[in-house]
């Protein structure tokens, strides 16, 4: 990775990043891949912080996939000179992002009505577990107690029988989505009037509000006319199928999808059951249906299906393979990861940035730094500023 100039989207913009864990430091490094020059201010003492990432002598993985295109400045906020650098800093600033608890902030003087006396114009994104005028607003907030306060919990349960968690830190990730989007749109708001503005971003409510697209289902309406969940989701039919060879996503959707994938599979009976051969399927019979498409799926293998899908229509993907993504071609091909050298840590893989800008394209100019590595830097640049 080179730090050499790319003029992203959002160049010219300036993010403080004062938050810990991976909503808030996920959402700061997608603004930077899109271009806004990211500060994150970190505590040179909070050893529960530096644990949070890192494992002595070098960084996790965690710390390397939400940290890069941000310089890191070390600053004691507890220290009075330090503490007036940091505000320094948050009032060069155009967007602040930070997950700190409100009793902190105010203790800080970093609440949004201390900051904006300054820095009018300035976005202020806080990041909580849940809204700030709720029963729950000192509630601890991890991602397992986000999930079952969402309602993730309860569709596990629905659906596999077991009250699991997603395994996937999806409260945090698209809380972090939530946060950069809400950023832009202040960022707009500023720039036609202005004006800054606090925005409050609590992790439960994103959730719920993403569960319920479909699973509010026939509770859309007021009185019920259903059952909340969604059926398709909540199916134990909804799986991929195992082929010769591994896992494919073979949904055939219609029946012509079913009748082209039995005779594939070598089963002209199927091909010829009553069942696939109506003007639409009967909702009745698409769980015995997925039980034959599971019970054919071996005859071929994951890469014969494609060929097959492809020439019928059928929707079907491959399952890619965690440990074997970055020899995926339409990994490779789409630079979604990429070997690179790392200043501390030596040859990583780093994640790419998945969407394309034709006039604006984002960039990965620096990787994440070692705690405080920036210091120097950033303060000299506030002492010329000044």
């Amino acid at each position: 990775m080179t730090e050499k100039h790319v003029s992203g989207p959002l160049d010219g913009v300036r993010v403080i990043d004062l938050s810990t864990v991976v909503m808030g430091p996920y959402a700061a490094q997608i603004l930077g891949d899109l271009g806004a020059d990211v500060i994150k201010i970190e505590s040179p003492s909070d050893s529960l912080h530096v644990g949070e990432y890192r494992n002595t002598p070098g960084m996790t993985p965690l710390h390397l996939n939400v940290n890069r295109n941000k310089r890191s400045v070390a600053l004691d906020l507890k220290d009075e000179a330090e503490h007036a650098r940091a505000l320094e800093l948050i009032h060069s600033a155009d967007v602040l992002i930070t997950n700190m608890r409100p009793r902190a902030l105010a203790r800080l003087c970093m609440t949004y009505e201390d900051l904006a006396v300054a820095n009018p114009g300035l976005v202020y994104a806080h990041a909580a577990g849940f809204r700030a005028d709720s029963d729950r607003a000192d509630a601890a907030a991890y991602d397992e107690t986000v999930q079952a306060a969402s309602g993730l919990v309860d569709i596990s349960n629905r659906a596999l029988g077991t009250p699991l968690y997603l395994p996937s830190i999806l409260a945090d990730k698209v809380s972090g989505l939530t946060i950069v989007y809400s950023v832009l749109a202040a960022l707009v708001h500023r720039d036609r009037t202005g004006s800054g503005q606090q925005i409050e971003i609590p992790m439960a409510d994103t959730l719920i509000t993403f569960n319920l697209v479909e699973h509010l289902a026939g509770h859309t309406f007021d009185p019920a006319t259903g059952p909340t969940g969604y059926p398709r989701s909540l199916s134990e039919h909804h799986k991929a199928r195992r082929t010769r060879d591994g896992l494919a996503a073979v949904v055939p959707y219609n029946p012509q999808n079913y009748r082209d994938f039995f005779a594939a599979a070598g089963r002209p009976d199927l091909a010829a059951d009553p069942r696939v051969n109506g003007p639409s399927l009967n909702v009745a019979d698409v769980d015995d249906l997925s039980d034959l498409v599971d019970e054919c799926a071996p005859a071929l293998t994951t890469a014969e299906w494609a060929e097959v899908c492809a020439k019928h229509n059928i929707p079907m993907g491959p399952v890619l393979e965690l440990d074997h993504s970055h020899e995926d071609p339409y990994v490779r091909e789409g630079h979604l990861l990429e070997t690179v050298e790392h200043p501390t840590e030596g040859p990583v893989r780093t994640i790419g940035i998945p969407v394309r800008f034709s006039a604006t394209p984002g960039s990965i100019r620096r990787l994440a730094p070692v705690p405080g590595q920036d210091t120097a830097e950033v303060l000299a640049e506030l002492t010329d500023a000044g």
